[in-house]
């Protein structure tokens, strides 16, 4: 496929957008339902990383949303060089760990 020729809008910068949301979905409501069952146990710092986590999660797919519509903007252009960033990936990281604080919270207060 030459550059002159139009891509197909859909495919690949699509389905990425769409694994972006349900990664992110699945990280915001992991978070809010590990603070609410770490709440009894821990107390408010529970609902600041059930928050924490769920508004990472909200700004990964926001910023990975930003980044499927540059990249299809390229791809209708024919650009070669594709415009990536690595946001989405750090948001959701730092998502991942305010959901793992929290769930080695419930294990070790809900243990002891």
């Amino acid at each position: 496929m030459s550059s002159s020729e139009l891509f197909d809008p859909g495919l690949q910068p699509e389905r990425t957008l769409l694994a972006w949301r349900r990664t992110c979905l699945s990280f915001a409501v992991g978070s809010l339902v590990a603070a609410r069952f770490t709440v009894e146990l821990v107390g408010v710092f529970a609902i600041v990383l059930g928050i924490l986590g769920a508004g990472l999660s909200v700004a990964a797919y926001f910023v990975a949303a930003r980044g499927y519509h540059r990249v299809n903007d390229a791809l209708g252009r024919g650009e070669a060089a594709l415009p990536y960033g690595a946001w989405p990936m750090l948001l959701a990281t730092a998502a991942t760990l305010a959901l793992g604080a929290a769930c080695a919270l419930f294990l070790v207060f809900g243990v002891a």
